[in-house]
């Protein structure tokens, strides 16, 4: 195996590590890092929940001995104090011989600058190992770095013909158990789960993951005229939600942290809403609807993701995934599938939601 193929695969197990913090690790990234001598693992980790430990040092602590070694992280070792004294340090003081580092940290703060710390100091630093990959991985890290907005993932069930709902507004339940399970373990990998007012006064949904072991995002409420019900399920657990209001909504006693927003076009700014969002850490943002909000996220240019799963039926009527008045097809979204799998009876369809439109013969 050539130093290339083994610089390879050693990242990829970091993103392996890295993976396994999905949800937990907001502000901060995923981070996966491996200590390697002669082929051997002396020792891995990855980035535990704030305060805790980054990856680089959660691996350092399960070695004996470093010096000399390698160290495969995913992105750039931090150099600032944050929560944490900064990775660089510890590097360091360990002894490491040579950093192969996969995306350079877009943080202000470190940017390259971690990287010519471990240098200036004798360390051999090599970048851009498996990089699309790595920044894929922190593809919601990355975006609110670079743009102060989250990664915004749509959800919906439906049927064959789009439908949420029946013409009675009946929902429960187009898709099968397989599909709510899968549902329920994209929302234990995210930072928040938002959902319209319609969706909460229709469903009093929780909002929770009920996985044992799992985690339970940050319940988020597009509710611009403040109606949501004291006794709402989402308000009795442990997490204090945020909803989001009109700057100019009633004020009401509520177990939430109330968030006052301009007014947008038609309903809340909801480029504030998602700035705000990432503001208090979050970086991944699961949105379940219902489809007036998901066509409000999409003309604003605001959604990156759709997970939508279809169910083998057709219910001719009802609520859509997307809401909203009729479009044109000359004026109609094309969006890219990235795959389709089987869940139970069920597709699930995975696309990213691009700008781009049908295009003229």
């Amino acid at each position: 195996m050539s130093g290339r193929e083994e610089d390879a695969r050693w990242m990829r197990r970091c993103l392996e590590l890295a993976g396994r913090a999905r949800g937990r690790t907001a502000p901060n990234p995923m981070v996966g890092a491996v200590v390697v001598r002669d082929g051997e693992v002396l020792g891995e980790g990855y980035t535990y929940p704030p305060p805790g430990a980054h990856g680089e040092v959660a691996a350092l602590r399960r070695v004996a001995d470093a010096r000399g070694a390698t160290m495969y992280v995913n992105l750039e070792p931090c150099c600032h104090h944050g929560r944490t004294p900064p990775c660089t340090d510890a590097v360091l003081a360990a002894g490491i011989k040579r950093v192969v580092v996969g995306l350079v940290d877009p943080f202000p703060q470190v940017r390259g600058q971690g990287i010519r710390i471990l240098r200036e100091a004798g360390v051999e630093v090599t970048v851009g190992v498996e990089e699309e990959a790595c920044r894929l991985l922190n593809a919601g890290f990355v975006k609110a770095v670079e743009t102060g907005l989250p990664y915004v993932w749509l959800k919906a069930g439906a049927s064959l013909d789009g439908r949420i709902a029946d013409a009675g507004g009946r929902s429960k339940w187009i898709t099968s158990e397989e599909a709510r399970a899968e549902g329920r373990r994209i929302r234990d990998r995210v930072d928040a789960i938002l959902v319209g007012s319609g969706t909460l006064l229709a469903d009093d949904p929780a909002l929770t993951t009920r996985i044992e072991g799992g985690h339970d995002p940050l319940p988020v409420i597009l509710d611009s005229g403040l109606r949501c019900p004291a006794d709402a399920r989402v308000l009795r657990g442990p997490r204090r939600p945020v909803i989001v209001c009109r700057e100019h909504a009633p004020e009401r006693a509520l177990p939430a942290d109330i968030l006052r927003v301009p007014e947008g076009v038609g309903g809340l700014d909801l480029d504030a809403v998602m700035r705000a969002l990432v503001a208090r850490g979050v970086h991944n943002v699961l949105v379940e609807g219902g489809g007036a909000v998901h066509r409000s996220l999409i003309d604003a240019g605001l959604a990156d993701r759709l997970l939508l799963f279809l169910a083998p039926t057709a219910l001719a009527g009802g609520a859509g995934f997307v809401g909203g008045p009729p479009l044109a097809l000359a004026d109609a979204p094309r969006w890219t599938l990235r795959s389709v799998r089987q869940v139970g009876p069920d597709a699930l369809l995975d696309l990213d939601l691009t700008p781009e439109r049908s295009p003229e013969l």
